[in-house]
């Protein structure tokens, strides 16, 4: 678990830091071309979102491959799929969380520092550095917003949710690894459909603020 929260993690991070001068760069040269009356801002925003996924299908297979074997997962095709599902949706809203934070702030530099804050809560929030059972009741409601929860959720479920292999517990009781991962972590492999919708909202709605964000709000200096 913690070697897919950090496989998660690395690149996620760098592709949202990453795209975020990109499109700062090309929201300038948008605004001079929308004056000319050259195309609107829905069409110029969907092609930004659309252009990203060939690419983030190539990268997730190309380095989902190189961390599946690394880490020495069952080769099956099901579980397989499941992880570079998991793996594809979470770079792309990482990816179009990065272009959503440029969208809603005048600069490249200012979304920077306003995502890492948000890095930063979503790691401390993900499940992995402390467990849903205890994360405060009052503070609990941030873990079912934070998308990395759902990752993690989904690639250890999806990998360890169906095995019923008997581990050693820290307390000394034999218990199914399955049903560990219920009790210990909220973990239900019965669920893992619910986790995969979830998981497809979140670029979802990170692309359409994105577009809204381009196409009502205006950083023109001049």
């Amino acid at each position: 678990m913690g070697s897919m929260f950090a496989a998660v993690i690395f690149l996620g991070v760098n592709n949202a830091s990453s795209v975020q001068p990109v499109v700062d760069i090309e929201r300038t040269t948008f605004y001079r071309e929308r004056a000319a009356g050259m195309f609107s801002a829905l069409p110029y925003a969907l092609a930004q979102v659309l252009v990203e996924l060939p690419y983030i299908l190539i990268q997730s297979i190309i380095y989902g491959v190189i961390v599946y074997s690394t880490l020495d997962f069952q080769w099956t095709a099901v579980k397989f799929t499941w992880f570079l599902f998991f793996m594809f949706f979470t770079f792309l809203y990482y990816t179009y969380y990065g272009m959503m934070a440029v969208a809603l702030t005048p600069s490249a530099p200012f979304a920077a520092v306003v995502s890492s804050a948000f890095y930063g809560v979503w790691m401390l929030f993900s499940g992995f550095l402390i467990p849903k059972n205890s994360i405060p009741i009052w503070w609990r409601w941030y873990y079912w917003a934070c998308p990395v929860s759902w990752t993690l959720n989904g690639l250890v479920t999806s990998q360890f949710g169906d095995i019923s292999t008997n581990i050693l517990t820290y307390n000394g009781h034999q218990l199914p690894l399955k049903d560990f991962l219920k009790a210990s972590l909220g973990f239900e492999h019965d669920k893992l459909a619910l986790v995969a919708c979830v998981i497809v909202s979140f670029p979802v709605l990170f692309a359409i603020v994105f577009m809204f964000s381009i196409h009502t709000l205006n950083f023109q200096n001049r």
